[in-house]
């Protein structure tokens, strides 16, 4: 005799979705079957399939295409370091350029010569500006690499290491060229010793170097932008001084700056290396919420610039090789509380 089940499972029709199921998964009689999806649940499962897997095309086409667009500026911030170190390597240049002849029809040529100080000071503040660019482009090509860290370190080694000492040292001796031989030799000295504290700086900060803008609040020391653009302003308002040399006063202070520029040099060279705690500017008062006080400081900053930019910037970059100094200074004479 057949089992009655077993030719209810035979009998079943291939074209049913529950067909080839157990006996046992349709429940018993008298029990509640569980609801099968039937041909429209099927028929709507495969659509929202469908629509996941283009939504996933579509998602996946757009990311390789931003990674595409990403991947073609990969090369701005190694292009902007590059920059940077021409910038440095020309303002050196210019520094050490000789009168051009009598039928030179080279304009530039002449103009840079007519203001090769002038000129060479601004070379050094638009290396700067590379500077900071290559950074920030790194960051957003997602793409900060040891090599570039390495390229920027030496670019920095020319702009803001051996250009600004052969700048100053070129400037003292235009103008102090009778001196005795002695005096030279010690300016040439100040100078080695500044290009060597750049490197050493360079050199500590690639060691405790660590990525991200987090760990960029403060330096270990005067950064070597810093203590370059501290030489290149100081040139700057001794040029400006020097061109009004007509009033005597101005006469006397340019004189007076042309002395005082191998001691800026060695200070800034100093500070370098020391173990003085200088703030990262842009990313501790710039970033993040801004008070009505510290935007009023900023607007007075940028119409100064736009006044007298040449002392605005020799003020505020001395200002800034000096204030880690004060703050140090300030900080050990402080009477401690007593325990």
């Amino acid at each position: 005799m057949l089992d009655p089940q077993s030719n209810l499972a035979d009998n079943t029709d291939p074209d049913d979705p529950r067909a080839g199921l157990p006996a046992g998964a349709l429940g018993t009689p008298g029990t509640k079957r569980p609801r099968l999806p039937g041909l429209r649940g099927l028929r709507r499962r495969d659509r929202e399939h469908d629509g996941e897997g283009r939504e996933a095309r579509r998602l996946r086409i757009r990311r390789h295409g931003r990674r595409a667009y990403i991947r073609s500026v990969y090369s701005l911030p190694s292009l902007a370091t590059l920059g940077n170190a021409i910038c440095g390597f020309g303002a050196m240049y210019v520094a050490a350029m000789d009168p051009p002849g009598a039928g030179a029809v080279d304009h530039w040529t002449r103009f840079f010569f007519d203001n090769q100080f002038l000129a060479a000071a601004y070379l050094i503040f638009i290396a700067m500006v590379f500077d900071g660019l290559d950074g920030r482009l790194a960051r957003f090509a997602r793409h900060t690499t040891d090599f570039g860290g390495q390229l920027d370190s030496m670019a920095d080694v020319i702009s803001f290491g051996c250009a600004p000492a052969f700048i100053a040292l070129q400037l003292f001796h235009f103008y102090h060229s009778d001196l005795p031989p002695v005096i030279g030799r010690t300016v040439w000295a100040i100078a080695a010793l500044y290009v060597s504290c750049a490197a050493i700086r360079l050199a500590r900060f690639n060691v405790s170097n660590e990525h991200g803008e987090q760990h960029h609040f403060s330096f270990l020391g005067l950064p070597s932008p810093g203590a370059a653009g501290a030489v290149a302003a100081f040139i700057l308002m001794q040029q400006d001084l020097a061109e009004h040399r007509a009033w005597s006063l101005a006469a006397y202070l340019s004189d007076i700056c042309v002395w005082l520029l191998p001691g800026v040099v060695l200070l800034t060279g100093l500070l370098m290396v020391s173990t003085i705690r200088y703030p990262h500017l842009v990313n501790r008062y710039l970033r993040g919420r801004r008070s009505i006080s510290r935007i009023l400081v900023v607007l007075v900053g940028l119409l100064l610039m736009v006044i007298v930019h040449r002392y605005t910037l020799g003020i505020g970059a001395l200002a800034y090789a000096l204030w880690g100094l004060a703050t140090s200074g300030y900080l050990r004479l402080r009477p401690r509380p007593k325990a």
